[in-house]
């Protein structure tokens, strides 16, 4: 059934993009970026791959495009130079990542037009991925020392055995990273790996290849040597598997289907993989919430990166004695968002990155529509403004019958639901598979920290949309069930670069019987001295 609605008021619009492409990026520039991906041929024509700006759908520039044998010949090259990096004091490996912090700092500028060229965002959340890159940079460049430092551990006869931990590097570590963030995702995991002492091969996403290029460029200024860090580019189904064949260990973020891939791919190469994956969001609007501060919460939290990131929320579940002006508050918040393209900070919400994605979204809310769900607010493509954008999105009536309902829509679009009881509530936001991220609002603090315990969630943020947790770089950050496996950020997030190893010292004899004495003798010694060390409590 389809239900007929009066359009909901258009909402909030910024002027046109001021370029079609950022003025200072020239043939020369484009070239020298170019420069970094290498290939394992040479030959009279290099095959080129061209993405789309959002903004205009007009090509951003020609990037060569690696094949299997490229990326192979990445991976040996790092293998080669990460025998010397490896060899390199932690120190002065954090040295030169502190280096990257400050001159990403000052050229913020240049990397922000690159975001918003290619990915359609607002200025202000590519300005989140370089404040989140530098928050990584100078929280590991100040404590991969301490995450990496051997630790002295309990040996088997205490005082006779020496026993410590080490972690060493893996080798050469492999990225695959999407495109809704280019230079957090891109980099965010580049660093840690690099400072526990790999080489890193990263897969750039195709349509978003010049974000990271021009950060490698960076890296050289800062002094990385060049094969340490090397950067393949071109078709996905290319260089992921053609990566994931040669590498040590796999950091993957995006889809979970493609996720499932990868992990069966490293699994049967017995190599260890991290994988950031898919969500479904929830946030819950206890009865005694602040409003209004969760209706702008859940506003933002929504429609960040215009619903282009893993951790946005798609459902939000509000306490039905609140629910009617909980959703007044979140139509107005969402109405009051000025969408558009601009490369400044004029513009809170901004284009889609692809047609895929545009046509996501729209089957999503079409889909609902014509089933019963109701429109608040938005709903519609804006190709007035360019020829990806879309609305934020308000529903509600949402049902289990349609996409929307389970499926991740990764976009635009939030759904509204009421519910009873804090048990009502961790029901509803436990459905389905997923376990990335979750939000809760409430004045009564310990209250929503019993609700958290009980969501599947990696993350859980208290009266905060999703950047609280995400923004917390000591604090490790991954999902629960279909959501991925591991964590980035904190110790995790650079101890899953290395392998632990166990370095025994023996400081008198070798255990084991001495040379002569009866076996029986000894083992009747070793057993008086196991009963005595559980009496005295010892571990």
């Amino acid at each position: 059934m389809t239900t007929e609605l009066t359009p909901p008021p258009r909402q909030s619009v910024s002027p046109p993009a001021r370029a079609a492409r950022p003025p200072w990026v020239d043939a020369d520039v484009l070239r020298e970026w170019s420069g970094w991906v290498r290939r394992e041929t040479e030959a009279d024509e290099v095959p080129l791959q061209t993405a789309s700006a959002p903004f205009t759908l007009e090509p951003t520039a020609s990037v060569p495009q690696c094949s299997a044998p490229d990326v192979a010949a990445a991976v040996a090259r790092a293998r080669v130079a990460q025998r010397d990096w490896a060899g390199v004091a932690v120190g002065e490996r954090a040295r030169l990542v502190l280096a990257f912090h400050d001159l990403l700092l000052e050229a913020q500028e240049q990397v922000l037009d690159l975001i918003q060229w290619e990915t359609g965002k607002a200025r202000f959340h590519a300005w989140q991925e370089v404040g989140q890159v530098v928050a990584l940079a100078r929280h590991y460049g100040r404590r991969a020392e301490h995450y990496l430092k051997p630790a002295r551990l309990r040996g088997m006869v205490p005082g006779a055995t020496v026993v410590k931990e080490v972690r060493v590097p893996k080798g050469v570590v492999g990225i695959i990273s999407p495109w809704n963030y280019p230079l957090y995702l891109g980099v965010g995991d580049v660093l840690p790996a690099l400072l526990a002492g790999n080489a890193v091969v990263s897969k750039a996403d195709a349509q978003t290849p010049l974000t990271l290029l021009w950060t490698r460029a960076l890296m050289d200024r800062a002094g990385l040597p060049a094969d340490v860090w090397q950067v393949v580019t071109g078709v996905g189904e290319v260089t992921g598997p053609a990566l994931v064949d040669a590498v040590d260990y796999v950091a993957f973020t995006g889809s979970t289907a493609t996720g499932r891939e990868v992990a069966r791919r490293a699994a049967g190469r017995l190599v260890g993989a991290s994988l950031e994956l898919g969500g479904k969001n929830p946030l819950v609007v206890r009865r005694d919430a602040d409003l209004a501060a969760a209706a702008h919460g859940a506003a933002t939290a929504a429609f960040a990166n215009t619903g282009q990131m893993c951790i946005h929320v798609e459902r939000v579940y509000a306490h039905e004695d609140v629910y009617d002006e909980f959703r007044d508050a979140l139509v107005r918040a969402t109405e009051e968002l000025r969408l558009g393209s601009a490369y400044d900070y004029s513009v809170d919400v901004g284009s889609l990155t692809s047609l895929d994605q545009l046509e996501r979204v729209t089957a999503h809310v079409e889909d609902a529509v014509a089933q019963g769900a109701r429109v608040l607010t938005g709903g519609q493509a804006r190709p007035d403004l360019g020829p990806l954008f879309f609305e934020p999105t308000v529903l509600e009536g949402v049902t289990s019958a349609m996409r929307i309902f389970s499926e991740e829509t990764f976009g635009p679009v939030v759904s509204l639901y009421p519910f009873a009881s804090d048990a009502d509530a961790v029901a509803l936001s436990n459905q389905g598979t997923y376990g990335l991220s979750a939000s809760v609002w409430s004045r009564d603090v310990g209250s929503a920290e019993r609700l958290a315990v009980s969501l599947r969630a990696g993350a859980v943020n208290i009266n905060d949309g999703a950047a609280a947790a995400a923004g917390s770089v000591e604090a490790g950050m991954g999902g629960m069930g279909e959501s991925g496996l591991g964590r980035r950020h904190g110790a995790e997030g650079i101890r899953r670069f290395t392998d632990a190893q166990t370095v025994a010292r023996q400081r008198l004899m070798p255990l084991g019987p001495p040379p002569g004495k009866p076996v029986e003798a000894f083992v009747h010694q070793t057993n008086r001295q196991l009963a005595l060390m559980r009496r005295l409590r010892l571990r």
